[in-house]
């Protein structure tokens, strides 16, 4: 009988060593090793029919052809918007999110909603019966959608040969399983096994390929952090299952931006695209509160505006808290910091809560004016109008600095019906007259506060 062999693995980074050891000498982690069985065996070549026997050979730049129709145009516009506007061929795609958050609902809704493509949905989770009982509650019928129960990889990429599928989707990584490997599913070099053939699967045959992910205690991908080097695109899904709204973000994405967002609506049919989230992000209530307004706020190329809003209190412990939501908490501070410094309002002895509503977390230093409105209008207990957006960076000096692309934000604060906008004086280029609203610019935060509050 031969003598079982063991190694211990890192879960964070992936690093193997015979032994055990206290600190991680690649990623300096503290106790993440665990001991795994492994074997070295040669590694089983599994063959693919597209492109099997191609032997690849140096290329110049020049030579190479570029092919057309290298994205999937997708029925899901938000997931779309996310990936770079459509779905690369051969890409290997990791979706990731908390348990009970929509992942499988809507990998299951693209499966069955892109009726001229061929789908093959693997599942290591969940029964055929119970894949079915979700697609009824969906409503879409799809012939071309098909349904394996598996975790052998082997036995994956066997069905696969004989469907030849236009995408594959695994759910999930981390019930995967290779007869190469003798560890249990679910374990490091598992996982990292399992991940690289399925890349060697996407890249030979062109099969766009989704794996879904489980993500730790955290809130970050379960697995080595190698797995997220080796996909080509990694996508986190977000929000709290208390609230029907679902955020998702792209983390990291080799053929497109990393700063798109899409929206969707938890409903008792799946998950319903959100097309213009502005319109749920901004409270609709006819009620005039102090301590709060709008900013207007880029996510790539998709302009929304937002509700900021703010807590002005005297503090009742001898150290004031600062405190935020959705927004830097350092950011924050500078802001206090300069309508301390520049413009003479004492907020030191003051506690400073600050909400993005809707969820979301914003990065966009072009919220600032809005932040320091909210903050002042708390603080004074006086409303801004609700017909007002804001959209402009505070420098430390207490001056008003240019963002980008103002004539999108611009438009979409037009189209949902506000009178004003108040920009910097330093943004070159807009045309007032171009506009239905009334464009303010100022230079100053004191500008800003006389022209709100008087």
């Amino acid at each position: 009988m031969a003598k079982t062999k063991s190694a211990f693995f890192c879960q964070n980074c992936g690093y193997e060593t015979p032994k055990w050891l206290g600190k991680c000498p690649s990623c300096s982690e503290w106790n993440t090793f665990v001991e795994e069985i492994v074997e070295k065996t040669l590694p089983q070549i599994v063959a693919f029919s597209k492109n099997n026997d191609r032997i690849q050979k140096p290329k110049s730049l020049s030579d190479i052809e570029h092919k057309g129709q290298m994205r999937i145009p997708l029925k899901d516009k938000e997931l779309s918007r996310v990936l770079g506007d459509g779905l690369v061929k051969a890409s290997l795609i990791l979706f990731g999110g908390e348990p009970g958050i929509g992942k499988s609902t809507l990998l299951l809704q693209l499966a069955v909603k892109e009726k001229n493509l061929k789908v093959l949905y693997v599942s290591g989770e969940e029964s055929d019966q119970q894949i079915k009982m979700r697609a009824e509650r969906i409503g879409i019928e799809n012939e071309h959608c098909f349904i394996l129960t598996e975790t052998n990889l082997q036995n994956i990429f066997n069905q696969a040969e004989e469907i030849q599928p236009d995408l594959l989707i695994i759910d999930s990584i981390q019930t995967l399983y290779s007869n190469q490997i003798e560890s249990a599913p679910g374990s490091i070099s598992q996982v990292r096994e399992c991940t690289s053939q399925l890349l060697r699967y996407a890249k030979q045959t062109e099969v766009p390929v989704f794996l879904i992910g489980h993500i730790t205690k955290e809130g970050v991908l379960a697995g080595p952090k190698v797995l997220e080097h080796i996909v080509d695109v990694v996508i986190q899904f977000e929000g709290d299952r208390n609230h029907v709204y679902r955020l998702l973000r792209t983390i990291k994405n080799r053929f497109g931006s990393t700063n798109e967002l899409g929206i969707y609506e938890m409903v008792g049919s799946g998950l319903r695209e959100v097309l213009n989230p502005s319109e749920i992000l901004i409270t609709s209530s006819d009620d005039t509160l102090s301590g709060v307004a709008i900013a207007s706020t880029m996510e790539g190329l998709r302009p929304m505006l937002i509700e900021i809003q703010a807590l002005v209190s005297t503090a009742a412990y001898g150290t004031p808290q600062r405190s935020s939501t959705g927004f830097d908490n350092k950011r924050l501070n500078m802001l206090l910091a300069v309508l301390e410094k520049r413009c003479g309002f004492k907020l030191g002895t003051k506690d400073v809560f600050l909400n993005i509503a809707g969820g979301i977390k914003v990065d966009d230093p072009a919220i600032d004016l809005a932040v320091v409105a909210a903050v002042m209008s708390s603080n004074a207990d006086l409303p801004v109008s609700k017909e007002i957006c804001l959209a402009a960076e505070i420098g430390l000096s207490g001056e008003l600095r240019p963002v980008s692309r103002l004539e999108q934000r611009i438009n979409e604060a037009e189209k949902l019906g506000f009178k004003k906008m108040i920009i910097s004086k330093f943004n070159k280029g807009i045309e007032k007259k171009n506009y239905k609203m009334e464009i303010i610019t100022c230079g100053r935060i004191e500008e800003v506060i006389r022209t709100l509050f008087t």
